[in-house]
């Protein structure tokens, strides 16, 4: 075992001690699961990270399972190699098709879902345009730069990767008149596929907000313009400013002639700045009723005055916009937006008599998410509440030590997927926050 991850485990299991030594070992399973499933690094240094029980590389899952990781990064070769190899490898796989949501070890490969309706190059597992997909392995790399100073990971792939996104992001900003993206998946539930002929429901172009097709659940967006990963983009536009104000020097990087349209640090400034503008114009619901009688967030909107009003289990959902850095976690819109989700006002808020929390469109009613639980965690600045909720989790493991998809509010032992990397990790991290180690 790694040491800088054995001494972690250790020092977690002091700080938790004897009353909550089943905790400390669902941490230690979840803290060493992601570990257990990446493969072994490929000639260019690059690593390949499955989700889990899946066959494929998301580029969000990637990125989230290891986070827990940073916390020692610096101390550990091992571990900072192991972060910046799958870096690298979501740099190439942006770069490989930027409307792409997961991705296959072996390119020579055929996806399962070759037959989507859209073109699929060698080595994508599914084309699904999430702009979370995009924002995860950036959001990755500036927390590894800060956590190691480590800023090897930014070379001509990275600000390659980057322009690509801040071009596809102002694109889909007019996704009615400059988009090509389109996604038609037969015989499948309606979440599945995208309406008009694989376009997407109507939405107003030009409003400064960014389309996206999918939800992080990857489920079709009622209304395309989907607010918490708005929220995302914001931030890693914003982190890529800074990276390419004190890295990169566009004409320099840039040899072969056409230093004239490389994107630079303004560029990803003013992007930034047009779609926060856009979300505190448009994704605020409207007041003047006795439901709403004070503003918060949608979650959805279609720039053109409706509003879906709701919350799902995957983040970026609304509930993490303080721990993506959008928003203080004490700002009275976000204050007024986390009350109305974390009840009833949600239609996919769940209480039982086992767990209560948020699940999703992706599952089944009825149904309580680990993620949603260890982001509510997360945001809190109640220790109390962080270790209530950390004892919840510990016991919907239904005899496990890990993490699942979701869970049945009555029944623990009724749960989906018996491993996924993504709810593990959210735990682990959830933990070394409350251990003071995050």
């Amino acid at each position: 075992m790694i040491t800088a991850v054995e001494e972690t485990i250790k020092k977690v299991k002091e700080i938790l001690g004897e009353d909550l030594a089943y905790e400390a070992e669902c941490f230690e399973a979840a803290y060493l699961c992601n570990l257990d499933i990446v493969a072994k690094p490929e000639e260019d240094g690059s690593i390949f990270l499955l989700t889990g029980d899946i066959p494929a590389m998301w580029l969000r899952d990637s990125a989230c399972q290891v986070r827990p990781y940073l916390s020692i990064a610096k101390e550990s070769e091992e571990i900072s190699n192991l972060i910046a190899g799958i870096i690298k490898k979501q740099m190439y796989c942006i770069n490989l098709d930027p409307y792409a949501n997961a991705f296959m070890k072996n390119l020579d490969d055929e996806s399962i879902w070759a037959n989507d309706g859209v073109t699929m190059l060698p080595g994508v597992w599914e084309r699904k345009y999430e702009i979370d997909s995009l924002c995860f392995p950036f959001k990755l790399a500036y927390d590894y730069w800060k956590a190691t100073g480590n800023a090897s990971i930014f070379d001509d792939a990275f600000r390659k990767a980057a322009e690509n996104v801040y071009n596809v992001f102002r694109t889909e900003q007019y996704h009615e008149t400059k988009s090509e993206y389109r996604f038609e998946r037969q015989d499948c539930p309606y979440i599945d596929s995208l309406s008009r002929h694989g376009k997407g429901a109507y939405v107003e172009d030009g409003v400064g907000l960014i389309w996206s097709g999918f939800r992080p659940s990857d489920d079709g967006c009622v209304y395309g313009y989907l607010i918490p990963s708005n929220m995302f983009a914001v931030v890693i536009l914003e982190e890529l400013a800074e990276i390419f104000a004190k890295v990169y020097d566009c004409a320099k990087a840039a040899d072969d002639g056409v230093a004239s349209k490389c994107v630079g640090a303004a560029e990803f400034s003013a992007l930034a700045t047009d779609v926060r503008t856009a979300i505190e114009t448009f994704a605020v619901v409207p007041t003047g009723s006795a439901r709403f009688d004070k503003p918060f967030y949608a979650y959805e909107v279609d720039g053109a005055g409706q509003y879906l009003v709701m919350d799902d289990a995957n983040f970026p959902n609304l509930l993490c916009a303080p721990y993506l850095g959008y928003c203080k976690a004490d700002e009275p819109l976000y204050v007024e937006t986390k009350k109305r989700l974390l009840s009833e006002e949600n239609p996919y808020y769940y209480r039982g008599s086992k767990a209560s929390g948020v699940g999703s469109i992706h599952t089944k009613a009825g149904y309580v998410w680990p993620l949603s639980l260890g982001m509510q965690g997360l945001v809190s600045d109640d220790k109390e509440e962080k270790l209530a909720l950390i004892k919840q989790m510990s016991t919907l493991d239904a005899g496990t030590k890990l993490m699942h998809e979701c869970v049945n509010v009555e029944d623990p032992y009724d749960f989906t997927r018996p491993l996924f990397g993504w709810a593990n990790a959210v735990f682990a991290e959830l933990v070394l926050d409350y251990c003071g180690l995050k």
